[in-house]
């Protein structure tokens, strides 16, 4: 009988172990895709609320605080700016290299250009060439941003099962809540045990240099990972395109307009509720930055939880369906964010926080999938990259300076959450022109 049963022991211990082995690499891939972003909104979080605590007064001393502040968002700005620059050139590098090698690059130059900035002289050793060195080194971060986002959902979509790609992309889609709030949480611990004369003298470097540890841990998790099939099937067929960046615009721009559409409306949503959330708290509620803080950080913690939830949602509904579902309650939170947290009660302010980006969960979990799906593999990463870039400079790159702005000029909050809703407009109209994409296979 032992002998009868064993044949059948073997296969099945086979099968668990097959199991197993494709389990552990996909949480490689979801980890190898998720870090580049991490580390990307780790740094954008640490600018931004550094931003809105002390680069007025160390990088602009010259300017009443507003003004600083608005003066900082600018440089702030830069960064998203030079993104497309950087969608162009490891996009090409991406379809005409390898998505794996891309990566690699785009990871060391965000580490080194984020650590630089922990070193920089303030204004009040080097002058105006201070946050001149500031502006150029968030051009570096941002060209290497624009290059790294479409080759991490690609290393997870187009290694993982065909049915399963809204779940698979939505793994980068958590970076940016992990970084929020492993830069949040890291500036609170440091002003906590700093005094703020401290913070301000030399505090402030320290979530900057730190975030090299963040590269060296993605650097050995991407080592680990080998090259998307669906760019070996491509390479081995010698049919990459030879300039992908030109087809993109020739070819497949009407594409490229619905992809980059999509995504604005959750960019200024996200800028609205989580960067402009320290300065109204602050500047104008006049209520404790670790109020703010704690807001940020329970929204985040939230939001990373749901990403995926919602983007594998999106393998069984659609990406359109739960798209727009999100886009339509975000215009309605646009109004009621503001109500709750004008009643200044530190649990209204928490919940505007956490319920706004829950919100954001809803279209951000599928959007990566969405985009990237836009387009064939010979020109997937140079147009997921560039759709992501375009649209983040009208989206997520002056929205906090458009939304302080809008604040300074009318003294209300209307005006800002007239702008939001517009931004949602635009995502609408994208998603009424898209074609959908969940159940059908990705285009070669």
């Amino acid at each position: 009988m032992s002998e009868m049963i064993s044949p059948v022991a073997d296969v099945g211990a086979a099968a668990g172990a097959r199991d197993a082995s494709a389990n552990a690499k996909m949480r490689r891939l979801a980890a190898a895709s998720s870090i580049g972003t991490t580390l990307e909104w780790y740094d954008f979080t640490v600018y931004n609320l550094m931003a809105a605590l002390v680069f007025n007064v160390i990088f602009f001393p010259s300017f009443d605080p507003l003004t600083g502040t608005i003066l900082a968002f600018s440089t702030y700005a830069v960064g998203y700016v030079s993104r497309p620059l950087g969608g162009m050139v490891f996009g090409h590098l991406g379809d005409k290299l390898g998505r794996r090698f891309v990566l690699v690059t785009t990871l060391i130059l965000m580490g080194v250009a984020t650590g630089a900035m922990g070193m920089l002289p303030t204004y009040a050793s080097l002058g105006i060439w201070s946050p001149l060195l500031l502006v150029a080194l968030r051009f570096v971060q941002g060209a290497a941003i624009g290059g790294e986002w479409a080759g991490a959902v690609l290393l997870a979509m187009e290694h993982g099962r065909q049915d399963q790609r809204g779940r698979n992309a939505s793994f980068t889609q958590v970076g940016p809540s992990a970084g929020t709030l492993l830069g949040t949480g890291f500036i609170a611990l440091v002003t906590l045990f700093l005094s703020p004369e401290d913070f301000l003298a030399w505090g402030w470097r320290i979530p900057f240099v730190s975030s090299v540890a963040l590269v060296i841990f993605g650097l050995w998790l991407r080592r680990g990972v080998d090259e998307t099939p669906a760019f070996k099937e491509m390479a081995a067929h010698n049919t990459q395109a030879k300039t992908p960046v030109k087809e993109v615009f020739v070819s497949h721009w009407r594409r490229l307009l619905v992809a980059g559409g999509v995504r604005i409306g959750s960019d200024v949503l996200y800028a609205l509720v989580v960067v402009f959330t320290l300065t109204y708290v602050t500047s104008v509620l006049h209520l404790s930055r670790p109020l703010a803080l704690t807001a940020t950080m329970l929204g985040a913690a939230g939001n990373a939880l749901t990403v995926p939830l919602f983007g594998a949602l999106s393998d069984k509904l659609g990406r359109r369906p739960v798209y727009l579902t999100g886009a339509l309650l975000g215009i309605v939170w646009a109004f009621m964010f503001f109500v709750l947290m004008d009643s200044s009660q530190p649990w209204q302010i928490c919940v505007a926080v956490v319920l706004g980006l829950q919100i954001h969960a809803v279209m951000y979990g599928p959007q990566a999938a969405f985009v990237t799906e836009q387009f064939p593999t010979r020109v997937r990463y140079a147009g997921s990259s560039l759709a992501y870039t375009l649209a983040g400079i009208l989206g997520g790159g002056f929205a906090p300076l458009i939304i302080t702005s809008l604040y300074r000029a009318y003294g209300t909050t209307g005006a800002v959450s007239l702008y939001v809703c517009v931004a949602l407009g635009v995502t609408l109209v994208a998603l009424l022109a898209a074609r959908e994409t969940a159940h059908k296979p990705l285009e070669h």
